[in-house]
């Protein structure tokens, strides 16, 4: 790895927008957006390369510590947590038996799976090998008390299916706590890239997946029928020395292009030109580019009994005036 690559700074930039809960239709599309098989090479190649590949855990490793932070906000112990879509275990490296007694990884591409079993753990760990589509054929209904996932879940194409998943999955009362990347990814790259093809080529293909917003999260959650859910969103930024080195990376993080109807090539003229309209459009002071990634942070609960429930309508005994003040109360005509 360049000396450049290494120089890369993190500049998180917390920016925090709550969804308003709604509710999306009731039928889920039946068309693959994402070639999952390619998206399961593309890890696994990026994970035989073992230490290229750790170099570039930096976006996962902290959205993980980030998550990890919220669980421990809800001052509960879970014995037993499943992080879906695990990798090599980014979560897993920050729990510790205060917060569980065993974490089971689930990934769909073995190699990454197993990419840092040499590491040690505060707690055991148990990998199986799964594609995050099909957590029914293997785990039992109310198994867990917790299902977390880091980044994984912008590649699965039937996500709503996936969330009744894992709610069935949880035990009542049970909470998934997830978080994927948003509509404004890389929006810096995505534009340079266009306008580069449009110079270069005269036309334009989808390089970077097409992703969701927090709204329609939302309504997926509510959808699948997980109670209090809520999602908020948060935006780290990174300096990269170029655009090579941002290519370069999102190789090694198994974040390559697998939109199913992608271009299959990159000239190097497009992304020569593609590099300048960055730097043009997007450039810092010190000659380095940003690329964002917007992190979208869900939480949902399986409905137990138990959970507090909404007052009902009309039974409030406070009276708006009186909290508002006189001078805020406008008269009804």
């Amino acid at each position: 790895m360049s000396s450049s690559t290494l120089a890369r700074t993190a500049l998180r930039q917390p920016v925090r927008r709550y969804a308003v809960p709604s509710f999306a239709p009731s039928s889920a599309s039946p068309f693959a957006v994402f070639d999952r098989d390619l998206k399961r090479n593309q890890r696994n190649r990026a994970a035989r390369h073992v230490q290229r590949s750790r170099l570039t855990d930096y976006v996962k490793d902290d959205v993980a510590q980030s998550m990890v932070d919220r669980l421990l906000d809800i001052k509960r112990r879970y014995p037993l947590v499943l992080d879906v879509g695990s990798g090599p275990g980014f979560l897993a490296k920050h729990l510790d038996p205060e917060i569980t007694q065993k974490v089971v990884m689930v990934d769909g591409a073995r190699q990454m799976l197993y990419r840092d079993e040499d590491v040690e753990t505060e707690v055991p760990v148990e990998r199986v090998h799964l594609d995050e589509e099909e957590l029914a054929s293997h785990f039992e209904e109310n198994s867990h008390d917790c299902i977390m996932s880091c980044l994984s879940m912008h590649w699965i194409n039937d996500l709503p299916g996936t969330l009744v998943q894992i709610k069935r999955t949880l035990r009542p009362d049970g909470v998934f706590i997830g978080s994927m990347l948003g509509g404004d990814t890389l929006f810096e790259l995505r534009t340079s890239l266009q306008l580069a093809e449009l110079e270069r080529e005269g036309g334009i293909s989808p390089r970077i997946s097409p992703m969701t917003d927090s709204q329609s999260v939302t309504s997926l959650l509510n959808r699948a029928g997980f109670a209090l859910s809520t999602v908020d969103v948060d935006e780290v930024q990174i300096a990269y020395p170029s655009i090579h080195e941002l290519v370069d990376d999102l190789k090694w993080m198994g974040e390559g292009n697998a939109v199913v109807n992608r271009r299959r090539t990159l000239s190097p003229e497009t992304l020569l030109a593609a590099g300048e309209i960055y730097k043009e459009l997007h450039g810092l002071e010190d000659g380095s580019i940003p690329a964002t990634f917007q992190i979208m942070h869900m939480i949902g609960w399986k409905p137990d009994p138990s959970q507090p429930k909404p007052a009902k309508r009309g039974s409030g005994s406070t009276n708006l005036a009186d909290v508002i003040g006189d001078e805020g109360a406008t008269p009804l005509k």
